[in-house]
């Protein structure tokens, strides 16, 4: 089963102090982009799960297929995808084309305390269908379609934008209790690919600017 793949950070880090080097871009199709428009989305401080569909049938899985999923989670995931009447919406959205949605399982038990939520749920950021991520409208009519909650848009902007923008430790818009994000992903507003076939997406989290 396809894992997700993992989304690199902005900028280097220096091998002695740990720190982040401002402006050393992790690679040089990032560094290229860096003034074009980007969507920032929430990043979610929680585990990354895996919803399958492989045209007949739908499973779950964490980022790794040796990852484990809380059993309140587990169900959750049953609810909002699992059995036969969710089976056909799958068959009816999709067909026989392979899909697989990925999103942030977040909430007590997930993280510490309850901030996000005092039950643990699913919110949607990624969806891949055959072998095609697919557009922010995309992800959007599908979070739609099966009634699930998707990652907001905080900044359109450049990479530096998205920097400055870190740096104020901006709130949650998806916590029910106040608290500062743990980060932002970021993606060409265009899915644009570098010459080994990676995507162009990035992560930029608070921490690393306090």
């Amino acid at each position: 089963m396809e894992e997700y793949h993992k989304i690199v950070g902005l900028f280097e880090r220096d091998h002695s102090t740990k720190k982040l080097i401002e402006g050393k871009y992790t690679n040089e199709t990032i560094e290229y982009l860096k003034d074009s428009i980007w969507e920032f989305t929430e990043k979610i401080d929680g585990t990354n799960i895996r919803i399958i569909w492989d045209g007949y049938r739908v499973s779950f899985a964490g980022r790794t297929d040796k990852a484990q999923i809380p059993v309140e989670l587990s169900n959750r995931l049953f609810e909002l995808f699992g059995g036969e009447s969710n089976e056909q919406l799958f068959e009816q959205k999709f067909g026989q084309n392979r899909v697989m949605l990925c999103g942030e399982g977040y909430g007590k038990g997930i993280q510490t305390g309850d901030v996000y939520s005092d039950k643990q749920d699913f919110i949607l950021f990624d969806v891949k269908i055959c072998e095609h991520w697919q557009p922010r409208t995309s992800v959007v009519d599908i979070a739609d379609y099966f009634g699930i909650k998707v990652v907001p848009i905080l900044l359109t902007g450049t990479l530096n934008d998205g920097v400055e923008f870190v740096k104020t430790k901006p709130l949650s818009k998806v916590a029910k209790n106040e608290c500062v994000i743990e980060g932002i992903v970021g993606r060409t507003k265009v899915e644009l690919n570098d010459r080994c076939s990676n995507r162009a997406i990035v992560k930029i989290k608070v921490r690393d600017f306090i």
